[in-house]
């Protein structure tokens, strides 16, 4: 049951050209088993093909939300209050953060495939880490969200 504080939810699926690619992999796994038969070929078509999908689904399947006082980012979990000011990051900024301004002590919910993303630093003095990185491709919604 979904609960009537949510304010912000948002899942990074992958983009469609991957699907595009998972099917081409259940092509060329079909065409590498061809010498053994019809049935084969037919084997590697689906299972390949599936085989990628599965893959392909499971890395789009990250979900971002703003619920119940709380930053749910893929698996984490984080309470507002020991988020500090967001900080919305255009395409060239995001990149930055995800390279060479980036520290490893830092959380990364990303995707390469969605350019813009949000960088809050967090306040809670107990907490090593400096900042969550989020990808999201409506940086303003989610950040009026946490704001709220």
């Amino acid at each position: 049951m979904q609960q009537a504080t949510e304010t912000y939810d948002e899942r990074l699926t992958a983009p469609r050209s991957w699907w595009v690619i998972a099917f081409f992999v259940g092509i060329s796994c079909a065409l590498m088993l061809l010498p053994l038969g019809t049935l084969p070929m037919l084997g590697g078509l689906i299972g390949g093909a599936a085989l990628a999908s599965v893959l392909v689904s499971s890395y789009g399947s990250a979900r971002v939300r703003v619920v119940a006082g709380s930053l749910v980012a893929g698996q984490a979990r984080i309470p507002l209050t020991a988020l500090g000011t967001p900080e919305i990051l255009d395409p060239e900024e995001a990149r930055a953060w995800r390279t060479h301004k980036s520290d490893p002590r830092a959380f990364m919910l990303l995707r390469s495939y969605v350019p813009r993303a949000v960088r809050i630093p967090v306040t809670d003095p107990a907490d090593p880490t400096p900042y969550v990185y989020v990808s999201t491709r409506t940086p303003e919604r989610l950040v009026d969200a946490l704001t709220r």
